[in-house]
């Protein structure tokens, strides 16, 4: 890898082992994706006529009636609560927060209003929603979200993410069920999930990052049924004209969707080299497991376990330092108050791997 670009604007070296997170710039698309950008970029198309051709070819890929590439499945949220709550009905669109709304309730599990980068919440009212959270924070039923849905209620919105509360929550199904029962739409926030084929079964609008699992540009992609889909579209003259996506970005999106498609799954050879970490376990205070996605999902990182009184060091301070170094290594370090880090391999490449053991170890040494 070349380091220089880096180096002329004063950027460290980073070893990303915390996944596809938006801090560091989420993926690295391939050179076949970025030629596609290149191309694309240099090219002048009518750009209408590019949303409703790149949607409808997504659509396909997805299995969905129809399909729209936004700027972030963040915007995705925003842009599916804007259409359902105006209907996409242009006047609406337009003076969305002018003029009140009386349909605007969103119903969704207090366990599923998670901090991602952003709160939840922010895009649901960026869109023109008005949260309306049920259950609790370690339970979500069927029943909690009946009993809230009255006149003003405009959707449902069920957040499958491993930020969420997993524990005692209903499944994406058992909330479909719910929405059908009662008439009313299911907007999934799928963002970072790996099944883009499965979320568009459930809901009426399902939103993926185009960055994340797809390796692609920084886009989203909202899927679904065409009628709200349409209703989205017709919020690009709206509050979504401050989320335009350039015509790069889409033939950045196509390309790295349809390589998406055909992508080995790669999850046992990232668990197989993960191996080298457990060497690791002979420092003092230190434990290196290999343990799975907590939401599910086919994707393995290795744990490291710290005993600060063995160690002399606490997982936050290691951690901490891991970031902090002249390389810096950041971890996927939702659990180092709990006293562990994890290592995702999914973005390592070159000599990653062995420069994380080679800090752990200098750290663990006092180094």
């Amino acid at each position: 890898m070349d380091h220089s670009l880096h180096a002329k604007y004063g950027l460290k070296r980073v070893v990303n082992a915390s996944g596809r997170m938006s801090i560091l710039g989420v993926s690295a698309p391939t050179d076949t994706v970025m030629e596609a950008m290149r191309i694309g970029g240099q090219s002048y198309v009518e750009i209408a006529d590019l949303v409703d051709k790149a949607g409808d070819y997504m659509a396909r890929i997805l299995g969905s009636e129809a399909a729209v590439v936004v700027n972030s499945a963040s915007s995705g949220i925003a842009l599916s609560v804007a259409g359902i709550v105006t209907e996409g009905n242009r006047r609406r669109s337009d003076r969305l927060h002018q003029e009140p709304i009386a349909k605007n309730e969103i119903i969704m599990f207090k366990g599923h209003n998670v901090q991602y980068g952003a709160p939840v919440e922010t895009m649901v009212y960026l869109g023109g929603g008005k949260v309306v959270e049920v259950g609790y924070a370690n339970e979500g039923r069927k029943e909690h979200i009946a009993e809230a849905i009255n006149e003003r209620t405009a959707a449902i919105l069920y957040v499958k993410s491993h930020h969420c509360v997993q524990k005692n929550m209903i499944s994406v199904e058992e909330a479909a069920e719910v929405a059908q029962a009662h008439g009313l739409p299911l907007i999934v926030d799928a963002a970072a999930e790996e099944d883009i084929q499965k979320y568009v079964k459930y809901g009426d609008l399902a939103i993926y990052s185009g960055s994340k699992a797809i390796e692609g540009p920084t886009s989203g992609i909202v899927g679904g049924k065409r009628q709200y889909v349409e209703w989205v579209k017709a919020q690009l003259h709206g509050i979504g004209r401050s989320m335009k996506v350039g015509k790069e970005t889409t033939f950045g999106l196509l390309q790295a969707l349809d390589e998406y498609m055909v992508k080995e799954d790669k999850s046992e050879q990232e668990k197989a080299a993960l191996e080298e970490m457990k060497a690791l376990s002979k420092l003092p205070g230190i434990e290196v497991s290999i343990v799975q996605d907590e939401a599910g999902r086919a994707i393995f990182r290795g744990r490291v376990k710290v005993d600060e009184n063995t160690a002399g060091i606490s997982a936050k301070a290691m951690n901490d330092q891991l970031r902090e170094g002249d390389i810096a290594v950041y971890t996927r370090d939702y659990g180092v108050r709990q006293g562990y880090f994890d290592i995702d391999p999914r973005s390592l490449s070159e000599d990653d791997l062995q420069v994380i053991i080679t800090r752990i170890q200098q750290i663990a040494g006092g180094n």
